[in-house]
C-alpha cells in the first residue's frame, strides 16, 4: 500500500492565510498522518526554488501563484496537491480548511494511512 511520507507547505511568513492559520492546519495534517512537515518559505531563495518547482509540477501554478499550497508526498515519489489558500479573505481560507478536515476524502486518507 502506498503511504504518505511527508506533508509540504509552501508559504510566506507575511501572508495572513499562511501564518499562523495554514501552518497550524498543515501541522495538524502531518500529525494526523504521522509524518513530518516540510515548510518551504518563498522568501528564502533556496526554499523558493524548491517551492516553485513543486507548485509548477503539482500545484495551482501561475506566475504569481497563490499561497499557501499544501502537498502530500507518497512512497515512490508521487506528489498530490491537497490545498490552496483563497485570495477572497482569511475567513474563506479558514472555512475551506474546515471543509477539508470534515471531508470524506480526508477521512479516507487517514483510514488508508493508518491501515498501511
Amino acid at each position: 500500500m502506498v503511504r504518505v511520507q511527508r506533508v509540504t507547505i509552501v508559504l510566506a511568513n507575511w501572508c495572513p492565510h499562511c501564518v499562523p492559520l495554514s501552518l497550524e492546519k498543515a501541522k495538524r495534517v502531518a500529525k494526523d498522518l504521522g509524518v513530518p512537515l516540510q515548510v518551504l518559505d518563498i522568501d528564502i531563495p533556496e526554499q523558493e526554488r524548491a517551492a516553485d518547482r513543486l507548485v509548477e509540477e503539482h500545484g495551482d501554478y501561475v506566475e504569481d501563484y497563490i499561497i499557501p499550497q499544501v502537498f502530500l508526498e507518497y512512497d515512490g515519489s508521487r506528489v498530490e496537491h491537497l490545498f490552496t489558500g483563497f485570495s477572497e479573505g482569511v475567513s474563506v481560507t479558514e472555512a475551506r480548511w474546515a471543509d477539508l478536515f470534515k471531508s470524506r476524502f480526508y477521512q479516507d486518507l487517514l483510514r488508508a494511512q493508518n491501515e498501511s
